[in-house]
């Protein structure tokens, strides 16, 4: 198992490091848009075919992934790889193994090893990817969330292990902050809803709506079609006595 070096990093490394966390500080005040720029500045910081980031449940084996192209991930790969989720050298090793630092596939088995697992065979072989890399960024037995980085031919470096652990504790300090704050948003949003008999769903929909999100960006954000967020939204406007979707959150408002 190979633990990041940071002595192999070079003063324009840690510049490098320094102003990626400080392009994701500055990218908004919730997770959605750290999620977001994160995927965008890490990809650039250490190369990357694919970069997610995923919020694992680890009670309910629920995930929720960021970052997905359209098209790159289709249904059938997202089976194969919840069907191996708990079995998943990554997740193992941050998830259930107390591990908080960087960590490839290839720190715990051997890459020859792992082209023989059904893992490999029925979700990386299927997108065309061989490598990857966990940057967790909260770990607290409940939740695993993670920045993935994946790719195909060589496997990543010490020197990019290195560079990735080094903006992990910042990028972990603004994500539990954004975290706590989004948390504080539920509750609240939660004893709003609670007296105009909203399911949970709905409200989970009227929250990002309250956020700004577009039905689009509702829709990728809790993994379901856009024609079931339009449903819910419809839902709420004939439960709120409204029309349109400010109405809607103005009502959820003012009746706090």
């Amino acid at each position: 198992m190979s633990q990041p070096r940071l002595e192999l990093l070079r003063t324009r490394d840690l510049h490098a490091a320094l102003h990626a966390v400080g392009d994701v500080a500055e990218s908004g005040d919730d997770v959605v848009q750290f999620a977001r720029a994160g995927v965008q500045v890490l990809s650039q910081l250490v190369a990357s075919e694919l970069t997610t980031l995923s919020r694992c449940d680890l009670i309910n084996d629920r995930r929720i992934v960021f970052g997905v192209p359209p098209g790159a991930i289709g249904n059938e790969e997202r089976a194969a790889f919840d069907r191996h989720f708990k079995s998943h050298p990554l997740v193992r090793y941050h998830a259930f193994e107390g591990g908080a630092c960087p960590h490839r596939i290839s720190d715990s088995v051997p890459f020859a090893r792992f082209r023989e697992t059904p893992l490999f065979n029925d979700y990386y072989r299927r997108i065309g990817l061989s490598h990857a890399l966990a940057l967790p960024v909260r770990m607290d037995g409940r939740e695993l969330v993670s920045f993935v980085l994946n790719r195909q031919g060589r496997d990543f470096s010490d020197r990019e292990l290195a560079l990735l652990d080094a903006v992990r504790r910042p990028l972990t300090l603004l994500f539990g902050r954004l975290h706590a704050a989004e948390q504080s948003r539920r509750a609240l949003d939660g004893q709003v809803l609670a007296a105009h008999a909203i399911t949970a769903r709905e409200a989970e929909v009227l929250q990002w709506l309250a956020a700004g999100k577009t039905d689009r960006d509702i829709a990728a954000i809790l993994a379901i079609s856009h024609r079931t967020v339009h449903k819910h939204l419809q839902s709420v406007y004939g439960k709120f006595g409204v029309e349109t979707r400010i109405a809607a959150v103005m009502r959820a408002i003012t009746r706090s």
